[in-house]
């Protein structure tokens, strides 16, 4: 089946043709590692696990590589300003590095809650420092970029003369240059335009390298070009990301990369929207920000109670991704109800009595819910198919609609394959059911144990012969018990 995708840099709807099929290349932003994951990060996550899942089930060899920027990201996504990862660790008395291992493992389990798959290579800008050196030598000596005083600058006005510089966001260079304050003299950079490939480190600067240029650390947009072009090569297929990274920092991407490579190196560029918090764009100054950990155990004055992941997800895949998204507790619970309605209509399907007849067209389920889905990523229209579905369920286990077993089959397979395989939902009560049934049998060993204590011993050997008779092996130990299911 044929994948359509919209091109944010071409502003239209576009077949996808992989430069190499059926291997794609895809690259998405991920997390800058110093802080918890909050709501912003769930929503490019979940989007490009979804676009990960499709492509899989489309039968091409993903490469997915997600990064993980643990260094040069300044305050206010400037070139000016202390390191984010590196104030955390001044404040907090670490090192860098263990700030930035703590919330990439906070990042990690938040991501296997959302049961977000884990990207094929998840490379961290820290353990690439030689390969941004490298591509800086590159675009110097191309003529794109230039040093002042030990640090080195992408030189935007000249690359622009013979490319074009706010091709992907849509800007002007000369209204971004009129728009901006005079530098005065003040900055090592030409232009204001310009953005640093390479800054020299302050004395009091603690994430530093060794460079041609100084003892200095790589400026934030550096990093996904050389990492994408190690990874992926010189040219791919899809890039990803939250909109707004879409300026300055993908547009510098395209800028470096071309300046280094002579071409651009992307083909298809993606980007999903932003998420709202009742109307307002999330922020901790507004006192609306919001982190996973807060929305999974309902700590936070905005939320009125938990919501487990699954909610979250789904919350996430009712709109396309392409759209705004605004948070309420009124819209979680919303998504909550018409989730456990497709959880509990997908386990209804094992209840259901086949026939020597079929009333429904089951072929119908899976063509209209991937025509949605491989319409770029039309999540919205591929959920609302599985509501229809889900209310012809519920006729065909009140014995109003028959089905043969044949076509209950394909029906559960289908079922399963959308729910769980592409929009990635799990049943998590599937395991708090396992977890009761564990606790039950601990329960039930544990007062065989006291009737041992008590040597009754034909109340321990009926609980024993009680448990086996419904598969549960007990072994004896001296210090207690152990089990399993045969």
């Amino acid at each position: 089946m044929d994948f359509k995708i919209y091109n944010t840099l071409d502003r239209k709807k576009e077949l996808f043709v992989p430069l190499n099929p059926p291997f794609v290349g895809l690259y998405v932003c991920g997390p800058t590692v110093y802080g918890d994951p909050h709501l912003g990060h769930a929503r490019p996550a979940i989007t490009f696990d979804l676009l990960f899942r499709l492509l899989q089930n489309l039968n091409y060899k993903v490469r997915y590589v997600r990064n993980i920027t643990d260094v040069g990201h300044l305050e206010n996504d400037s070139d000016e300003g202390e390191d984010k990862v590196a104030k955390k660790a001044r404040l907090e008395q670490l090192e860098p590095m263990e700030v930035a291992q703590y919330y990439i493992n906070r990042y990690r389990d938040a991501m296997k809650y959302l049961n977000v798959l884990p990207p094929s290579i998840e490379p961290q800008a820290s353990g690439h420092i030689i390969e941004q050196i490298e591509m800086i030598k590159v675009i110097l000596e191309n003529g794109y970029a230039y040093e002042s005083n030990g640090s080195v600058y992408f030189d935007v006005e000249k690359y622009n003369r013979k490319f074009h510089y706010g091709k992907l966001s849509g800007r002007v260079l000369e209204e971004m240059i009129a728009a901006s304050r005079d530098l005065d003299g003040q900055s090592d950079k030409r232009h204001s335009a310009d953005f640093a490939l390479w800054k020299k480190a302050s004395p009091e600067h603690i994430m530093r390298w060794n460079s041609p240029w100084s003892v200095g650390f790589p400026g934030w947009h550096l990093e996904c070009s050389a990492m994408s072009t190690k990874y992926l090569g010189e040219q791919f297929d899809i890039h990803g990301g939250g909109m707004d990274l879409m300026f300055p920092h993908h547009e510098c991407e395209i800028a470096q990369s071309t300046a280094a490579l002579k071409h651009e190196s992307v083909r298809y560029w993606m980007h999903n929207n932003m998420i709202t918090i009742n109307g307002q764009k999330m922020g901790k100054s507004l006192g609306n920000f919001i982190t996973l950990e807060e929305l999974f155990t309902g700590n936070h004055k905005l939320l009125e109670k938990a919501y487990a992941p699954m909610t979250i997800r789904f919350f996430i895949l009712q709109a396309h991704y392409r759209s705004t998204l605004d948070f309420s507790n009124e819209a979680l619970s919303a998504a909550e109800k018409g989730l456990d309605r497709l959880l509990k209509a997908v386990s209804t399907l094992k209840k259901i009595k086949p026939s020597s007849e079929s009333t429904v067209d089951v072929s119908s389920l899976k063509k209209e819910c991937m025509e949605a889905l491989c319409d770029d990523l039309n999540s919205p229209i591929a959920i609302a198919q599985l509501f229809e579905w889900v209310r012809i369920i519920n006729q065909l286990h009140e014995g109003e609609q028959k089905i043969t077993q044949e076509d209950l089959d394909k029906l559960s397979n289908d079922m399963h394959e959308i729910v769980f395989d592409i929009l990635g939902l799990r049943d998590d009560s599937i395991a708090d059911n396992q977890n009761l049934v564990s606790g039950l049998v601990d329960m039930i060993l544990n007062i065989r144990l006291d009737a041992k204590s008590k040597k009754d011993w034909a109340t321990s050997d009926k609980i024993r012969n009680e448990l086996q008779n419904m598969g549960v092996v007990v072994k004896d130990r001296k210090d207690g018990y152990d089990w399993e299911l045969e």
